[in-house]
């Protein structure tokens, strides 16, 4: 199912949002692709991204070890195979990483699936919110979502990378804010059909894609190494972050919304 619209108009143009979205674009086309377009450059993803053993380790060093390509592995102090006299990274302070890493994807399809919910959900967000709230919202979001999947792997050297964990956060908050919108969806089944299902049941679908693999992940935990794959936790807690806390920066709802029957929150 790929979602195309809402039915909720905004009453104000998303400024922020649309800035979220050409500043992740920017990123992933020049800056994680310098030389190309056909496959995200390694070294930016590692400097930029939010490596968990760097964010629990705040004073280790890490670099790059291999020959190139899928042999490279990024190792710091501490883990055999370390090298100081190797090092070949500039690492920023690995907080900053945990900002960074929000603007940044692994591929076409992760940045432009994670724009796409973006530009959607996050519209009517900002709109709720006002600019400065709306992004104060996005970045913590993310930031309790790199925490998140730290938390479950401190020691993973798996970059963290991707606007997940923030749009996470705006599907959160949406839900509890909206939970009778609806949303045109494409759905593939041999054909393409235009339905409209209403907004909990897509978010619900989400959120049940994202909780399966996590436990999948605690059964079979990361240490060490510099494997790829999805950081479901790290979605799961914006997600829980968005539900929680958009009462306190959202002040007012959408007037097409409509008077609900019953509270909101």
């Amino acid at each position: 199912m790929i979602p195309l619209r809402d039915n909720i108009p905004t009453d104000n143009f998303p400024v922020i949002t649309l800035a979220i979205i050409v500043i992740n674009v920017f990123v992933f086309l020049f800056l994680q692709h310098p030389t190309g377009f056909e496959s995200v450059q390694t070294k930016p993803v590692v400097e930029y991204g939010a490596v968990p053993y760097r964010i629990t380790h705040p004073s280790k060093e890490c670099e790059l070890a291999g020959t190139g390509g899928p042999s490279e592995q990024l190792v710091c102090e501490g883990m055999p195979g370390y090298d100081a006299a190797q090092q070949n990274l500039h690492e920023p302070p690995a907080w900053l990483t945990i900002f960074t890493s929000m603007f940044m994807h692994g591929g076409w399809l992760h940045i432009g699936f994670n724009m796409l919910f973006l530009w959607i959900f996050g519209n009517n967000i900002e709109d709720s919110m006002g600019k400065l709230r709306y992004t104060l919202f996005y970045l913590l979001g993310g930031v309790a979502a790199a925490l998140t999947q730290v938390l479950v792997s401190p020691d993973s050297t798996a970059p963290l990378i991707g606007a997940s964990g923030a749009i996470a956060a705006v599907l959160g908050g949406y839900a509890l804010l909206y939970p009778r919108a609806r949303v045109l969806t494409a759905v593939f089944v041999f054909f393409i059909f235009l339905i409209e299902i209403p907004a909990l049941v897509m978010l619900g679908i989400w959120i049940f894609t994202q909780f399966l693999p996590a436990i999948g992940q605690l059964a079979t935990p990361e240490v060490g190494g510099n494997g790829g794959g999805t950081a479901y936790f790290a979605h799961l807690g914006g997600f829980l972050f968005g539900l929680l806390l958009v009462k306190l920066f959202a002040v007012r709802r959408s007037a097409a919304y409509g008077a609900p029957r019953h509270p909101v929150y």
